[in-house]
């Protein structure tokens, strides 16, 4: 019996140190469309959760708690090379680095991947869950960072610092 083919998904949540339409984020909500544009071009890009679709939101309509500033970004892609390709060596790594202008320092893991099979499109509900759980019991087969990936390679020079949370 052959395996069954499994994607990589992945969530990361942030909380904006101001409202969607606040001028201290908008080149951060001026970029969503280039960036998630360009990550739905990627080769090994397989799913993105969407918002309403309205220009400039990305998906910051998906609140989290009820929190208008609590954003989230969830995607599926076909292996760990495809989303670290995507995450530091496209346009997304000089975003990412200016992540602390945009977003609080939440003190916890905001970053989680896990395998799923190919064809299932996770909902946020199941990715906080796995995030929650990745909080709780560290990286295993149900929740993990990129430490725990044996094939991903540039987070190691470009990730966040282990106090930031990877």
């Amino acid at each position: 019996m052959p395996l069954e083919k499994m994607h990589l998904a992945e969530l990361n949540v942030g909380r904006l140190i101001a409202p969607t339409d606040d001028p201290r984020v908008a080149d951060f909500m001026n970029a969503l469309d280039r960036v998630n544009g360009l990550g739905k071009r990627m080769p090994g890009f397989v799913w993105m959760m969407e918002g309403s679709g309205e220009p400039g939101m990305g998906n910051t309509e998906a609140k989290i708690g009820g929190d208008p500033q609590y954003v989230s970004n969830l995607t599926v892609w076909e292996s760990v090379e495809t989303l670290e390709h995507f995450v530091w060596n496209t346009v997304h790594r000089q975003f990412y680095e200016r992540r602390a202008e945009w977003f609080e320092v939440l003190g916890e893991m905001h970053f989680v991947m896990w395998w799923v099979p190919a064809g299932h499109k996770p909902t946020l509900d199941e990715a906080l869950a796995r995030l929650e759980y990745l909080r709780a019991h560290g990286d295993s087969d149900h929740a993990f960072g990129w430490k725990y990936l044996k094939d991903a390679r540039l987070w190691r020079d470009h990730g966040c610092s282990h106090v930031a949370a990877e």
